[in-house]
């Protein structure tokens, strides 16, 4: 059998604690990764490309070049608008640039 699949336990909701009513740790975790999915899903496609292989892949920047086929350069400053973008969406300011809209 899969050692991965035997071992691997995935908790979806943690219950509140019904004495507090406070949420668990695991429950708030999931509840910023939520938000954090559909922020993303708000970039054009080419920031989020740039930005998950990037920063949450953990690629270098010449690794997110060679993977998608693009110039140095243009990694850099489309993983900067994305962040940018990204920020605004979870601060809930305005988005910071309007050229940013163009990747």
């Amino acid at each position: 059998m899969d050692t991965w699949r035997r071992t691997r336990r995935e908790v979806l909701i943690e219950p509140e604690d019904h004495l507090t009513g406070a949420v668990s740790d695991r429950t708030a975790e999931i509840a910023v990764r939520d938000e954090l999915v559909r922020a993303l899903l708000l970039l054009p496609v080419r920031q989020r490309r740039v930005v998950v292989l990037r920063h949450l892949l953990d690629l270098s920047e010449a690794e997110v070049a060679r993977e998608l086929g693009m110039p140095h350069g243009t990694v850099k400053s489309t993983a900067s608008r994305g962040l940018a973008r990204l920020r605004a969406e979870l601060t809930g300011t305005t988005t910071p640039t309007a050229g940013a809209s163009h990747d």
